[in-house]
Protein backbone atom coordinates (compact mmCIF):
# COMPACT_ATOMS: atom_id res chain seq x y z
CA UNK A 1 0.00 0.00 0.00
CA UNK A 2 1.20 3.81 -0.09
CA UNK A 3 0.68 5.69 2.51
CA UNK A 4 0.33 9.74 1.40
CA UNK A 5 1.65 12.32 4.13
CA UNK A 6 -0.27 15.46 4.43
CA UNK A 7 1.81 18.62 2.96
CA UNK A 8 3.78 20.13 6.03
CA UNK A 9 4.12 16.61 8.56
CA UNK A 10 6.52 16.81 10.19
CA UNK A 11 9.84 14.48 10.59
CA UNK A 12 8.29 12.77 13.53
CA UNK A 13 4.88 12.13 11.67
CA UNK A 14 6.45 10.59 9.03
CA UNK A 15 8.81 8.24 11.52
CA UNK A 16 5.87 7.44 14.11
CA UNK A 17 3.65 6.13 10.38
CA UNK A 18 7.42 4.11 9.26
CA UNK A 19 7.69 2.02 12.88
CA UNK A 20 3.76 1.60 12.42
CA UNK A 21 4.48 -0.20 8.87
CA UNK A 22 7.33 -2.12 10.50
CA UNK A 23 5.02 -3.48 13.54
CA UNK A 24 2.35 -4.20 11.15
CA UNK A 25 4.59 -6.13 8.98
CA UNK A 26 5.55 -4.17 6.39
CA UNK A 27 8.50 -2.51 4.74
CA UNK A 28 8.74 1.25 3.92
CA UNK A 29 10.05 2.59 1.13
CA UNK A 30 10.08 6.67 1.34
CA UNK A 31 9.90 9.12 -1.40
CA UNK A 32 10.53 12.56 -0.74
CA UNK A 33 8.70 14.75 -2.71
CA UNK A 34 8.71 18.78 -3.14
CA UNK A 35 5.80 19.25 -1.20
CA UNK A 36 4.57 15.89 0.14
CA UNK A 37 6.64 12.28 1.47
CA UNK A 38 4.94 8.93 0.26
CA UNK A 39 5.80 6.03 2.03
CA UNK A 40 5.66 2.47 0.35
CA UNK A 41 4.82 -0.39 2.56
CA UNK A 42 5.91 -3.43 1.00
CA UNK A 43 4.75 -6.83 2.65
CA UNK A 44 1.03 -8.07 1.72
CA UNK A 45 -0.17 -8.88 -1.56
CA UNK A 46 -2.87 -6.54 -0.39
CA UNK A 47 -3.25 -3.89 2.61
CA UNK A 48 -5.42 -5.59 4.93
CA UNK A 49 -8.69 -3.62 6.04
CA UNK A 50 -7.78 -3.23 9.95
CA UNK A 51 -4.07 -1.88 8.70
CA UNK A 52 -5.30 0.05 5.98
CA UNK A 53 -7.28 1.93 9.39
CA UNK A 54 -4.85 1.67 11.31
CA UNK A 55 -2.35 3.63 9.63
CA UNK A 56 -5.27 6.24 8.04
CA UNK A 57 -5.46 7.32 11.57
CA UNK A 58 -2.25 8.07 12.09
CA UNK A 59 -1.48 12.27 12.28
CA UNK A 60 -0.33 13.67 9.22
CA UNK A 61 -1.41 11.10 7.08
CA UNK A 62 -3.73 12.80 4.10
CA UNK A 63 -4.58 9.02 2.72
CA UNK A 64 -3.71 5.35 2.45
CA UNK A 65 -4.14 3.62 -1.44
CA UNK A 66 -3.81 -0.35 -1.52
CA UNK A 67 -1.63 -1.17 -4.12
CA UNK A 68 -2.67 -3.81 -6.20
CA UNK A 69 -0.18 -4.70 -8.59
CA UNK A 70 2.57 -7.44 -7.37
CA UNK A 71 5.06 -5.96 -9.09
CA UNK A 72 4.43 -2.66 -5.87
CA UNK A 73 7.99 -0.72 -6.11
CA UNK A 74 8.11 -1.00 -10.04
CA UNK A 75 4.24 0.22 -10.38
CA UNK A 76 2.97 3.53 -11.30
CA UNK A 77 0.97 3.44 -9.05
CA UNK A 78 3.59 3.42 -6.28
CA UNK A 79 5.21 6.13 -8.09
CA UNK A 80 3.80 8.00 -10.96
CA UNK A 81 6.55 10.14 -12.33
CA UNK A 82 8.94 8.63 -15.07
CA UNK A 83 12.43 7.08 -13.07
CA UNK A 84 15.71 8.78 -13.39
CA UNK A 85 19.22 7.29 -13.23
CA UNK A 86 22.65 8.86 -12.85
CA UNK A 87 25.20 7.53 -13.98
CA UNK A 88 28.16 9.51 -13.84
CA UNK A 89 27.18 12.21 -16.19
CA UNK A 90 24.78 10.30 -18.38
CA UNK A 91 21.16 10.70 -16.75
CA UNK A 92 18.78 7.74 -18.20
CA UNK A 93 15.15 8.46 -18.39
CA UNK A 94 14.84 11.92 -19.30
CA UNK A 95 14.38 13.47 -22.84
CA UNK A 96 17.62 12.66 -23.96
CA UNK A 97 18.17 8.93 -24.72
CA UNK A 98 21.80 7.60 -23.51
CA UNK A 99 23.47 5.12 -26.38
CA UNK A 100 24.77 2.22 -24.79
CA UNK A 101 27.76 0.81 -27.51
CA UNK A 102 30.80 -2.04 -27.71
CA UNK A 103 31.64 -5.10 -28.29
CA UNK A 104 29.75 -8.52 -26.90
CA UNK A 105 32.96 -9.61 -25.39
CA UNK A 106 36.05 -7.92 -23.80
CA UNK A 107 38.98 -9.85 -26.37
CA UNK A 108 41.97 -7.31 -25.93
CA UNK A 109 43.19 -3.86 -24.96
CA UNK A 110 43.83 -3.23 -28.96
CA UNK A 111 39.86 -4.19 -29.60
CA UNK A 112 38.54 -2.89 -27.16
CA UNK A 113 40.69 0.84 -27.42
CA UNK A 114 39.90 0.89 -30.83
CA UNK A 115 36.08 0.57 -30.18
CA UNK A 116 35.70 2.84 -27.09
CA UNK A 117 36.86 5.68 -29.38
CA UNK A 118 35.26 5.33 -32.31
CA UNK A 119 32.22 4.62 -30.67
CA UNK A 120 32.65 8.19 -28.45
CA UNK A 121 33.67 9.57 -32.05
CA UNK A 122 30.28 8.72 -32.97
CA UNK A 123 27.98 10.21 -30.28
CA UNK A 124 27.41 7.29 -28.03
CA UNK A 125 27.07 7.70 -24.07
CA UNK A 126 28.10 4.66 -22.12
CA UNK A 127 30.47 1.38 -23.40
CA UNK A 128 29.29 -2.07 -23.43
CA UNK A 129 31.34 -4.55 -22.83
CA UNK A 130 31.49 -8.55 -21.29
CA UNK A 131 34.42 -9.51 -19.11
CA UNK A 132 32.49 -12.87 -17.84
CA UNK A 133 30.45 -13.86 -20.63
CA UNK A 134 27.44 -16.88 -20.13
CA UNK A 135 28.10 -19.26 -23.38
CA UNK A 136 25.67 -22.32 -23.95
CA UNK A 137 28.92 -24.31 -24.75
CA UNK A 138 31.58 -24.77 -21.66
CA UNK A 139 34.21 -25.46 -24.32
CA UNK A 140 33.65 -21.53 -26.11
CA UNK A 141 35.63 -18.56 -24.82
CA UNK A 142 33.72 -17.49 -21.21
CA UNK A 143 35.73 -14.14 -21.00
CA UNK A 144 38.63 -12.35 -19.38
CA UNK A 145 37.65 -12.10 -16.62
CA UNK A 146 39.37 -9.53 -14.28
CA UNK A 147 41.42 -8.27 -16.82
CA UNK A 148 38.91 -7.68 -18.44
CA UNK A 149 37.40 -5.71 -16.02
CA UNK A 150 40.59 -3.94 -16.01
CA UNK A 151 40.83 -3.09 -19.77
CA UNK A 152 37.17 -1.70 -19.05
CA UNK A 153 38.37 0.93 -16.69
CA UNK A 154 41.17 1.83 -18.74
CA UNK A 155 38.71 2.20 -21.41
CA UNK A 156 36.66 4.65 -19.68
CA UNK A 157 39.59 6.51 -18.19
CA UNK A 158 40.86 7.42 -22.21
CA UNK A 159 37.17 8.22 -23.47
CA UNK A 160 34.83 9.37 -20.30
CA UNK A 161 32.69 6.91 -20.85
CA UNK A 162 31.06 4.76 -18.03
CA UNK A 163 30.70 1.25 -18.02
CA UNK A 164 28.90 -1.23 -18.62
CA UNK A 165 29.51 -4.91 -17.84
CA UNK A 166 27.54 -8.35 -16.84
CA UNK A 167 27.93 -9.97 -13.38
CA UNK A 168 27.21 -13.66 -13.16
CA UNK A 169 27.82 -14.55 -10.41
CA UNK A 170 27.28 -13.62 -6.71
CA UNK A 171 31.10 -14.24 -5.77
CA UNK A 172 32.47 -12.29 -8.44
CA UNK A 173 30.13 -8.99 -7.22
CA UNK A 174 33.04 -7.39 -5.07
CA UNK A 175 35.33 -7.66 -8.11
CA UNK A 176 32.73 -6.36 -10.44
CA UNK A 177 31.34 -3.79 -8.00
CA UNK A 178 34.72 -2.10 -8.27
CA UNK A 179 35.16 -1.22 -12.56
CA UNK A 180 31.47 -1.30 -13.14
CA UNK A 181 29.23 1.52 -13.57
CA UNK A 182 26.45 -0.76 -14.37
CA UNK A 183 25.72 -4.12 -13.64
CA UNK A 184 23.90 -6.15 -16.55
CA UNK A 185 21.91 -9.09 -15.53
CA UNK A 186 21.72 -11.29 -18.20
CA UNK A 187 19.18 -13.08 -20.03
CA UNK A 188 19.80 -16.44 -18.51
CA UNK A 189 19.62 -14.51 -15.17
CA UNK A 190 16.94 -12.49 -15.34
CA UNK A 191 15.12 -14.95 -12.60
CA UNK A 192 18.49 -15.73 -10.46
CA UNK A 193 16.39 -14.49 -7.65
CA UNK A 194 20.15 -14.76 -5.58
CA UNK A 195 21.72 -12.73 -7.63
CA UNK A 196 19.06 -10.28 -7.93
CA UNK A 197 19.22 -9.75 -4.36
CA UNK A 198 23.02 -9.49 -3.94
CA UNK A 199 22.73 -6.61 -6.97
CA UNK A 200 20.16 -4.79 -5.21
CA UNK A 201 22.07 -4.97 -2.06
CA UNK A 202 25.22 -3.34 -4.06
CA UNK A 203 22.96 0.00 -4.90
CA UNK A 204 24.79 0.40 -8.12
CA UNK A 205 22.63 0.86 -11.24
CA UNK A 206 21.43 -2.20 -12.91
CA UNK A 207 20.25 -2.93 -16.23
CA UNK A 208 18.42 -5.81 -16.37
CA UNK A 209 17.59 -7.79 -19.48
CA UNK A 210 14.15 -9.64 -20.65
CA UNK A 211 14.82 -13.39 -20.00
CA UNK A 212 14.23 -15.41 -23.21
CA UNK A 213 10.66 -17.28 -22.08
CA UNK A 214 9.56 -14.14 -19.34
CA UNK A 215 6.25 -12.53 -20.02
CA UNK A 216 6.07 -8.73 -18.69
CA UNK A 217 4.55 -9.64 -15.49
CA UNK A 218 7.20 -12.06 -14.84
CA UNK A 219 9.88 -9.53 -16.06
CA UNK A 220 8.54 -6.95 -13.37
CA UNK A 221 8.46 -9.03 -10.68
CA UNK A 222 12.58 -10.17 -11.47
CA UNK A 223 12.86 -6.04 -11.16
CA UNK A 224 11.26 -6.12 -7.78
CA UNK A 225 13.59 -8.43 -6.24
CA UNK A 226 16.56 -5.83 -7.03
CA UNK A 227 13.93 -2.86 -6.08
CA UNK A 228 12.95 -4.37 -2.61
CA UNK A 229 16.47 -4.70 -1.34
CA UNK A 230 16.43 -0.83 -1.81
CA UNK A 231 18.22 0.10 -5.19
CA UNK A 232 16.19 2.24 -7.26
CA UNK A 233 18.26 2.10 -9.80
CA UNK A 234 17.11 -0.54 -12.26
CA UNK A 235 16.78 -0.50 -15.66
CA UNK A 236 14.89 -2.94 -18.01
CA UNK A 237 16.17 -4.27 -20.90
CA UNK A 238 13.86 -5.32 -23.59
CA UNK A 239 16.15 -7.84 -26.02
CA UNK A 240 13.84 -10.50 -28.07
CA UNK A 241 11.59 -13.00 -26.83
CA UNK A 242 11.90 -17.48 -28.11
CA UNK A 243 9.46 -17.83 -30.46
CA UNK A 244 8.71 -20.58 -33.00
CA UNK A 245 10.31 -17.88 -35.86
CA UNK A 246 13.65 -18.66 -37.30
CA UNK A 247 14.22 -16.20 -39.51
CA UNK A 248 15.97 -14.08 -36.12
CA UNK A 249 17.74 -15.26 -33.24
CA UNK A 250 15.11 -13.71 -31.06
CA UNK A 251 11.62 -11.94 -31.81
CA UNK A 252 12.35 -8.31 -30.75
CA UNK A 253 8.81 -8.13 -28.86
CA UNK A 254 8.57 -3.96 -29.94
CA UNK A 255 5.41 -4.02 -28.21
CA UNK A 256 6.73 -4.02 -24.24
CA UNK A 257 8.19 -1.07 -24.55
CA UNK A 258 5.07 0.95 -24.83
CA UNK A 259 3.46 -1.47 -22.54
CA UNK A 260 6.20 -1.65 -20.17
CA UNK A 261 6.04 2.50 -19.97
CA UNK A 262 2.39 2.33 -19.19
CA UNK A 263 2.99 0.02 -16.43
CA UNK A 264 6.57 1.14 -14.65
CA UNK A 265 8.14 4.18 -13.66
CA UNK A 266 11.30 2.64 -14.41
CA UNK A 267 13.53 3.23 -17.99
CA UNK A 268 13.03 0.75 -20.75
CA UNK A 269 16.11 0.19 -22.62
CA UNK A 270 15.92 -1.47 -25.98
CA UNK A 271 18.63 -4.32 -27.05
CA UNK A 272 17.66 -5.11 -30.92
CA UNK A 273 21.12 -6.67 -31.28
CA UNK A 274 20.49 -9.76 -29.29
CA UNK A 275 16.72 -8.90 -30.52
CA UNK A 276 17.19 -10.10 -33.86
CA UNK A 277 20.60 -11.67 -33.96
CA UNK A 278 21.58 -10.18 -37.54
CA UNK A 279 23.54 -6.86 -38.21
CA UNK A 280 21.16 -5.89 -41.11
CA UNK A 281 18.42 -5.64 -39.02
CA UNK A 282 19.90 -3.73 -36.04
CA UNK A 283 19.23 -0.20 -37.49
CA UNK A 284 15.62 -0.41 -38.48
CA UNK A 285 14.90 -2.36 -35.20
CA UNK A 286 16.83 0.42 -33.32
CA UNK A 287 14.48 3.35 -34.91
CA UNK A 288 11.72 1.82 -34.47
CA UNK A 289 12.60 1.31 -30.73
CA UNK A 290 13.26 5.24 -30.52
CA UNK A 291 9.97 5.47 -32.26
CA UNK A 292 8.21 3.58 -29.65
CA UNK A 293 9.58 5.75 -26.55
CA UNK A 294 12.71 3.50 -25.22
CA UNK A 295 14.67 5.62 -22.80
CA UNK A 296 18.11 4.29 -24.32
CA UNK A 297 19.20 1.24 -26.58
CA UNK A 298 22.13 -1.07 -26.15
CA UNK A 299 24.21 -1.57 -29.19
CA UNK A 300 26.67 -4.41 -29.96
CA UNK A 301 29.60 -2.93 -32.18
CA UNK A 302 33.17 -4.71 -33.35
CA UNK A 303 36.03 -3.11 -35.20
CA UNK A 304 36.43 -7.24 -36.76
CA UNK A 305 33.30 -8.56 -36.47
CA UNK A 306 34.27 -11.66 -38.71
CA UNK A 307 36.41 -12.91 -36.41
CA UNK A 308 34.90 -12.05 -33.32
CA UNK A 309 34.53 -14.35 -30.33
CA UNK A 310 31.09 -13.83 -29.94
CA UNK A 311 28.16 -12.24 -31.55
CA UNK A 312 30.44 -10.99 -34.59
CA UNK A 313 26.82 -11.62 -36.64
CA UNK A 314 24.81 -8.95 -35.07
CA UNK A 315 27.80 -6.42 -34.22
CA UNK A 316 27.88 -3.11 -35.80
CA UNK A 317 31.13 -2.19 -37.65
CA UNK A 318 32.20 1.39 -36.36
CA UNK A 319 31.46 3.08 -40.09
CA UNK A 320 27.86 1.48 -39.70
CA UNK A 321 27.36 2.44 -36.13
CA UNK A 322 28.18 5.98 -37.09
CA UNK A 323 25.45 6.05 -40.29
CA UNK A 324 22.82 4.17 -37.32
CA UNK A 325 23.50 7.22 -34.83
CA UNK A 326 23.06 9.98 -37.67
CA UNK A 327 19.53 8.50 -38.73
CA UNK A 328 18.63 8.01 -34.65
CA UNK A 329 19.32 11.76 -33.94
CA UNK A 330 17.09 12.42 -36.75
CA UNK A 331 14.24 10.26 -34.97
CA UNK A 332 14.49 11.09 -31.56
CA UNK A 333 14.30 15.01 -33.01
CA UNK A 334 11.04 13.72 -35.08
CA UNK A 335 9.63 12.86 -31.85
CA UNK A 336 10.80 15.67 -29.41
CA UNK A 337 13.60 13.88 -27.77
CA UNK A 338 17.30 14.13 -28.33
CA UNK A 339 20.22 11.18 -28.80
Amino acid sequence: MIVVMKSGASPEQIQKAKTVMVELGYQPHPIEGLLRTVIGAIGDERGKPEDVEALSILGGVEKVIPILPAHKIASREFKPENTTIKVRDVVVGNNKIPVIAGPCSVESEEQLMEIAHSIKESGATMLRGGAYKPRSSPYTFQGMGIEGLKLLAQAREETGLPIVTEILDPHDLDSVVQYADVLQIGARNSQNYALLKEVGKSKKPVLLKRGMSTTIKEFLMCAEYILAEGNEDVMLCERGIRTFETATRNTFDLNAIPVLKEKTHLPVIADPSHGTGYWQYVTPMTLAAIAAGADGVIIEVHNNPEVAVSDGGQSLKPHKFKALMEKASAVAKAIGREL
